[in-house]
């Protein structure tokens, strides 16, 4: 039997800044090229600041978000699985935006403490986002700023957190946390529970656990960057599984272009002709909201044949994130 144990992309940036630099670079690349995930510590964003959200996000969610889960469960007929079930995920979600323009102050039952925690927190990560599109750049031979520069658009890239719990799951054989799919849009950074697992993502075939460590930062590409890098990186299936102990957080945030930009490979990432599309970005987001759980490929050839999504109806919008 091979050995499956493979070492999942741990890395430390704040090696960046002395002699192992090139090293660290190198491992950046390998995860973009070789996993599409890697998980960062010493990020720079305050473990106190961390712990605080991780604490209100979990009694966030069960002074207001529990009873409602459990509505859904009882309305849905969740609450006592006995078949399999692949239409829907047992999460409990709300979405914040912050770019372009923040809902925050719109979220009913947010302490304000809360509140200013999130909204310090949204502009760490949106910082950070920013600084590892540049690594990219750097790995990718791009010009500093290239990917910053196409993910704005004329108005701005997008920004919005996912703040999800997953609740124990009496029978997790039955029904997925939330199923198989690849992110659509540009960087996405997870602060996920450090004691309860249940992310995994598609390596070689394989489901392969992506480990919670205290106070990382789970790094993962969504499609805008395996088309803006020509492939080289690459977006990768992920799913959550449900557990039958303990009720995992996850605070997703995703780094994506704005709505008008233009997304095509990098000219210096082509050799002859590219096998990947062009498309502005919220053409591509009103494909994939009606296919998030289905394969990506079938959405790239899709938006290759262009003239086909004149005809496209536009689904009912949904949170593309």
């Amino acid at each position: 039997v091979m050995e499956k144990n493979i070492k999942f992309p741990v890395i430390d940036l704040s090696k960046l800044n002395g002699e192992e630099r090139d090293q660290t670079m190198a491992l950046i690349d390998d995860a973009c090229q070789n996993w599409g995930f890697f998980e960062l510590l010493n990020h720079g964003i305050p473990y106190d600041l961390m712990d605080n959200i991780e604490r209100m996000t979990k009694e966030h969610y069960k002074q207001f978000m529990e009873h409602k889960f459990k509505e859904m469960l009882r309305s849905k007929g969740l609450d006592t699985l006995e078949t399999e079930v692949e239409d829907i995920d047992w999460e409990s979600t709300f979405f914040l935006h912050h770019l372009p323009q923040t809902n925050l102050y719109d979220i009913p039952n947010m302490s304000d403490e809360y509140r200013t925690a999130m909204k310090d927190f949204g502009k760490r990560l949106e910082n950070l986002a920013e600084e590892l599109l540049d690594l990219l750049c750097e790995n990718l031979g791009l010009e500093k700023g290239y990917l910053k520069k196409v993910f704005r658009g004329t108005k701005g890239p997008t920004f919005g957190t996912k703040v999800s719990n997953y609740p124990p799951c009496p029978n997790p054989e039955m029904i997925k946390g939330l199923r198989a799919h690849t992110d659509a849009g540009g960087l996405i950074l997870l602060f996920q529970d450090d004691k309860v697992s249940g992310l995994q993502l598609l390596k070689d075939g394989d489901w392969v656990d992506v480990p919670p460590l205290k106070h990382s930062i789970v790094i993962n590409l969504g499609d805008q960057l395996e088309v803006i890098t020509n492939g080289r990186y690459k977006s990768i299936m992920h799913r959550v599984m449900t557990q039958k102990e303990g009720n995992r957080m996850s605070i997703a945030s995703f780094y994506n272009p704005g709505s008008d930009a233009e997304i095509s490979p990098a000219h210096s990432l082509v050799d002859k002709e590219s096998e990947y599309p062009s498309f502005v970005f919220d053409d591509y987001m009103k494909l994939y909201s009606g296919v998030k759980f289905q394969p990506k490929e079938p959405r790239f050839e899709a938006m290759k044949n262009a003239a086909v999504t004149t005809d496209v109806n536009p689904v009912a919008t949904v949170e593309t994130f």
